[in-house]
């Protein structure tokens, strides 16, 4: 029987992971992927996470690819209007090369990931946790960490409510692309007078843009699922730069304003963190690094209980110390996209205003 069964691999469970080991702890991580993801999504890395990082001893690792200092070139129907600079907040890199980090570091210690593995039940007692898969295959645990994500598996088989609301339409289409010729000394951010906007984000260590655009609709109003095509005719609308031409999309998807909070985040011996627990308007680039210091609130919880104090008032602080600051979070972060919205209506004005 394992210490603490994580169920999945992205920066809330691989941290969560690193933290336990490091402490002594018997871990396992499963994942129902069957591979690593190689995709930007979660881009920025504050201070504070980057402070646990160096604990974890992968800060050095991040800081050698990512950039600390990034300059957002704001442009309105088609003309640039200013640059503003943002350094000292954090570090700019994709969440592919976050996880990477880690997942070395938790290799390091003695511990892969069990890629494939989709967790199917969860029964529990007074003495383990027992997560059953897909396969058949029984995993016993003394405690499980349910890290897998906004649709999380673990929260769904513990029937934790997830209260909230979704917007149906999409609010963005995002991905990864290249763009040939187009300058990556910059975040180029345009917006238009009609409500139209892209952004294209450099990510470092790699030739590929982060995209990020209000979505296309069709005759119907209906919203266009991302292509590259639409990628396109979304850049060429906003941006009005014919000679940039769009390449080699490796990531499309799309993001709906989601707002919700897990009514809990303990069930008996098993936990929530990350977006299992809560999602965020993206403003401000909080969603993952709030789960990043929920794996370390975690593993401060899981590690006492390991050496010996496992009663109810130990198991109970973590949610004790996280609920009330993700809840905050989650009400904050909301502020922030609306902040944005109406910010990029006025020329100049760009994605910083989340940070403000």
């Amino acid at each position: 029987m394992t210490d603490v069964l994580i169920a999945g691999s992205g920066p809330t469970g691989l941290t969560l992971a690193c933290d336990l080991a490091l402490r002594g702890a018997a871990v396992r991580v499963i994942d129902q992927r069957t591979a690593p993801h190689r995709e930007s999504r979660g881009k920025g890395l504050r201070q504070s996470s980057l402070e646990i990082f160096e604990k974890l001893g992968v800060a050095e690792s991040l800081t050698g690819i990512g950039n600390e200092a990034v300059v957002l070139r704001k442009y309105f129907d088609g003309a640039p209007i200013n640059d503003t600079p943002t350094d000292g907040t954090g570090l700019l890199i994709g969440q592919w090369q976050t996880e990477e980090a880690l997942r070395e570091r938790l290799a390091g210690l003695g511990v892969a990931v069990e890629y494939g593995a989709q967790l199917a039940g969860i029964t529990q007692d007074a003495a383990e946790v027992r997560a059953e898969l897909a396969d058949g295959t029984v995993i016993a645990a003394r405690y499980l960490a349910g890290c897998d994500g906004g649709r999380s598996t673990t929260r769904k088989l513990l029937a934790i409510p997830f209260e909230g609301s979704t917007e149906e339409e999409p609010a963005m289409v995002i991905g990864d692309v290249r763009a040939p010729g187009l300058s990556r000394e910059f975040w180029h951010q345009w917006f238009t007078s009609e409500g139209g906007g892209i952004m294209l984000c450099p990510m470092p260590g790699t030739d590929s843009f982060q995209l990020q655009a209000a979505p296309e609709h069709d005759e119907h109003g209906e919203p266009v699922p991302p292509s590259l095509e639409s990628f396109q005719r979304l850049f060429d609308r906003c941006a009005r730069m014919p000679e940039i031409q769009l390449e080699d999309p490796t990531w499309l998807s799309t993001w709906r304003v989601n707002v919700r909070v897990a009514a809990r985040m303990r069930e008996g011996r098993a936990f929530l963190a990350g977006d299992a627990a809560h999602v965020h308007p993206i403003a401000g680039g909080l969603g993952m690094n709030t789960g990043i210091e929920d794996a370390t609130a975690l593993a401060r919880t899981l590690a006492t209980a390991l050496g010996g104090e496992a009663g109810e008032e130990v198991l109970d602080a973590y949610q004790a110390e996280r609920l009330p600051v993700v809840t905050e979070v989650v009400a904050d972060t909301a502020r922030r996209y609306e902040r944005v919205v109406a910010a990029v209506r006025t020329p100049g004005r760009g994605t910083e205003a989340g940070m403000e």
